[in-house]
């Protein structure tokens, strides 16, 4: 590092964990300057790690140039998504498309409330933890299977199943609708299993 403060860390953002080439290019290029590492998250971002904080803006400033994207509060979270198809001989859906679909839905929404996640999952086997995450949306061959609740963690819990056999249209109003009423009943860092039970919860057990 080129000071002696402590390093810090830049999260980029990696919608459905795809690395644009120029951006690794010039990642790999900024840490070799910086002498700081690339950590490649769970969540199928890019942290860099250790920055010095006076090459922070500079780092940033490079990467943006290039339409990365950095973590901060209040905006919505990017799905993490299994490989899906084509690439996989399971997979039922294009989960990258996927993806995108949702995020151009939502990703113009101010102000969402930390904790919520969300993942896609291209078939059954559900390999992105789908069961496991606030919103979870699971491909199969007759629509799409909705779970809400999901966590990890050290007392990890699968989501409640609200939906069965929805079309596309349906996700994304299910999603809004979550979405909705975490942003309203959410002050704190909360997780979704904990309005599992709130009168408000518009959806039951399927």
């Amino acid at each position: 590092m080129s000071d002696n403060s402590p390093g810090v860390s830049i999260t980029v953002l990696l919608p459905a964990g795809r690395l644009p080439l120029a951006v690794m290019k010039a990642a790999h290029e900024l840490a070799e300057q910086y002498d700081f590492a690339i950590y490649c998250s769970l969540a199928q971002n890019m942290r860099l790690i250790n920055v010095p904080p006076s090459a922070v803006e500079h780092v940033k400033k490079e990467l943006a140039a290039l339409g990365a994207d950095f973590k901060g509060p209040g905006k919505f979270p990017l799905p993490r998504i299994c490989i899906g198809k084509p690439h996989c001989n399971l997979g039922q859906v294009d989960t990258e498309q996927l993806s995108r679909t949702i995020l151009d839905r939502f990703s113009g929404r101010q102000n969402n409330k930390a904790r919520l996640k969300i993942s896609i999952a291209g078939c059954p086997v559900g390999c992105s933890w789908s069961k496991n995450t606030d919103i979870a949306i699971m491909a199969t061959r007759v629509g799409y299977t909705v779970f809400a609740g999901g966590k990890g963690g050290q007392v990890p819990r699968d989501g409640r199943r609200i939906k069965v056999r929805a079309t596309l249209d349906e996700v994304l109003d299910i999603i809004e609708t979550l979405v909705d009423l975490h942003h309203r009943k959410t002050k704190t860092k909360q997780r979704m299993y904990q309005l599992l039970d709130s009168p408000e919860f518009p959806f039951p057990a399927v």
